[in-house]
């Protein structure tokens, strides 16, 4: 089985890898340089770090990622330029953490001016909703990584971006940080088509947030780790209440509207789960039927996780009566009240008793504070982005890949997903622990 990271070798060259910039940095950076940061200026984040044995790779199929290091020169005059922030889509741990790394980095390491937080996502970018922008400072963000959420609310939606790039230009933002998911971060690379067209400075660097960890190129995104623990504290619930019954069934479902990936970690984190769902890998009711009813009569409890965008095939979807949010994702049904309504049918017909606990955490999942490693993460990701932005990098996100963070351009993380690769060793790790008590 060829690796992912083999197959994207085959389909991409180093100029997919290449971060775009304004132009000449030719001011001097007031960050004080350590060696390290000077020996470490111009190394590049190999992305594949797999070596076939006995096998010459050929200079052009080394792929790397730059680095969002310190410089010694920048692009803007640090202490004369205003900067924004916003954060846009679902909420996630770890949010307020961002926003206060990059409110320090920005007035602390580098003197900016003016630090600006646009108000509920890209609305508060427009004229339309007349959200006021908040002037953030020291005081204001002083103890926001305590709490979950975003002091800046957020919303979902597309809005002109032509009337969002006019109120860059009205509060003179030279640099803009925009905390978002995979459609945030769409509209940002239409600002910078916007920006380009107008030929204005203006820097657009995009921190990925996607608490389904699910954006290709990039290893790990803010808040991932948190909701994983807090999944396992679910799924662990779960399984003491499969206990405490005869017949007992804990079903968790978990965020994953195409990706499984909290749903698989949160499985491997527990060890407590006997059977996960996910999006990526199909199943019919019944071999899940069968696998229920063979767990039950051989340990008389069982534990059941599943992705809520696992199984959609099996609902019942009328063609034209789809809903879809504001964003223009397709609103996906509950495939968890669907598998207890139908597990419950099945187990009756069978005359096996049963106790069925369902729980479905999503919401105090992404509403909860950042774990001390997600809140470690979310700093340094405020740290480089602001690195990023000041050395005039533009058109990309601040990613993470072999333990170093790296720079991702825009167009080569939205070209695609990262899905769950149920061929990979995570899924097979979760194969083998949920089916060795079957």
């Amino acid at each position: 089985m060829m690796h992912y990271q083999d197959r994207i070798l085959k389909e991409l060259t180093q100029k997919d890898f290449e971060v775009d910039h304004l132009g000449e940095e030719k001011f001097d950076s007031p960050v004080p340089l350590t060696s390290y940061n000077k020996e470490q200026m111009d190394r590049r984040v190999l992305f594949n770090n797999f070596v076939q044995l006995n096998n010459k790779l050929p200079a052009k199929d080394i792929l790397s990622f730059e680095r969002p290091a310190p410089k010694s020169k920048i692009f803007f005059d640090s202490s004369k330029i205003n900067v924004g922030i916003v954060t846009c889509g679902g909420l996630c741990p770890g949010l307020n953490d961002v926003i206060r790394s990059l409110c320090y980095s920005c007035l602390d390491t580098y003197n900016v001016k003016n630090v600006y937080g646009f108000r509920y996502g890209y609305q508060g970018l427009t004229n339309e909703f007349n959200h006021t922008a908040i002037r953030l400072d020291a005081s204001t963000v002083d103890i926001i990584h305590e709490h979950g959420g975003t002091i800046l609310g957020s919303s979902r939606g597309e809005q002109s971006i032509e009337d969002m790039v006019d109120t860059l230009v009205k509060f003179n933002i030279s640099i803009l940080f925009v905390i978002g998911g995979d459609g945030t971060h769409h509209g940002s690379a239409r600002m910078v088509k916007e920006v380009t067209k107008r030929k204005l400075a203006i820097s657009i660097i995009g921190v990925p947030k996607t608490i389904d960890n699910d954006i290709a190129f990039i290893f790990q995104t803010f808040g991932f780790n948190t909701a994983v623990e807090e999944a396992r504290r679910a799924i662990d619930v779960a399984h003491v209440e499969a206990k405490g019954a005869k017949g007992g069934i804990g079903m968790v479902k978990l965020m994953g509207r195409h990706a499984g990936h909290i749903a698989a970690n949160a499985t491997l984190a527990s060890g407590n789960s006997n059977i996960c769902l996910i999006p990526e890998e199909p199943f019919t009711l019944d071999s899940l039927f069968s696998r229920i009813e063979k767990r039950l009569r051989n340990k008389d409890h069982l534990v059941l996780v599943v992705a809520e965008g696992a199984g959609q095939d099996l609902l019942v979807k009328k063609k034209g009566k789809e809903k879809f949010d504001k964003s223009g994702n397709l609103k996906l049904l509950d495939i968890g009240t669907f598998l207890k309504n139908e597990i419950n049918s099945f187990l009756n017909k069978k005359g096996i008793e049963h106790t069925i606990k369902y729980i479905d955490p999503s919401y105090m999942i992404r509403s909860t504070p950042a774990s001390a490693a997600d809140s470690s993460f979310c700093l340094r990701l405020g740290s480089y982005a602001t690195h990023a932005g000041m050395s005039g990098r533009t058109n990309c996100l601040i990613g993470h890949w072999n333990h170093h963070f790296t720079l991702v351009p825009l167009s080569l993380a939205l070209g695609q997903d990262k899905r769950v690769d149920i061929q990979g060793a995570l899924w097979q790790s979760v194969r083998e622990i949920t089916i060795r008590e079957d």
